[in-house]
């Protein structure tokens, strides 16, 4: 049992170590640039390997990249998305937005993975729309503690506010990747969180 569970560890780590390995060669080289020899090499991995845990090849490995990129996204948000029961989380969430993507600049390897794999294709909306639904529901819990709490104005729709919150987020990032320049996300995310802020105030 104990060297079934070993063997099994390895194979994910080695899984693993195959998925990041191709997300760095794609953050330097573009997911044109990267190329399965490339990958080969800088994970010290063999072709056979590859594609006995990516038996569909390019495609199917860019797909795995894309969901681990997906899962950064909401990770890099943590711990403050899963508790926004205070504007003090808010606001340490709306510092760990911009802290992101100031750091990724104006490359985004989401992007030009979903961009290669395809936008219409079903895999490439399926992995899209799992990445809107999960944030979009984590703000909605946040909104709706501060609904309860009387911070937030009860008569919004807290999903439709949600949603509004993910769209002003990814359109401050396509202008941040068009521009190179953070100000319209920190200016979105500010004037958006101040109106919460200030519609439960009028209300008191």
């Amino acid at each position: 049992m104990l060297v079934r569970e070993c063997a099994f560890g390895r194979t994910r780590e080695t899984r693993r170590r195959i998925v990041e390995g191709a997300a760095e060669e794609i953050r330097e080289r573009g997911a044109a640039g990267a190329t399965l020899d490339g990958i080969r090499a800088r994970t010290a991995t063999s072709k056979s390997q590859i594609f006995h845990y990516f038996p569909g090849g390019k495609e199917e490995l860019l797909l795995a990249v894309a969901v681990r990129e997906a899962d950064r996204v909401l990770e890099d948000q943590e711990p403050h998305l899963s508790d926004l029961r205070t504007w003090s989380a808010w606001r340490d969430w709306r510092d760990a937005v911009l802290r992101r993507y100031e750091q990724q600049g104006v490359n985004c390897p989401l992007g030009v993975l979903i961009t290669e794999l395809g936008r219409t294709t079903p895999a490439a909306q399926q992995l899209t729309g799992q990445l809107i639904s999960t944030w979009q529901a984590a703000l909605r819990e946040g909104i709706l503690a501060m609904q309860e709490a009387g911070e937030i104005d009860r008569r919004l729709d807290a999903d439709r506010t949600a949603a509004a919150l993910v769209a002003v987020v990814q359109g401050g990032v396509t202008i941040l990747m068009a521009t190179g320049g953070i100000a319209h996300l920190e200016a979105a995310l500010d004037t958006t969180l101040s109106l919460l802020r200030t519609g439960a105030q009028d209300r008191q």
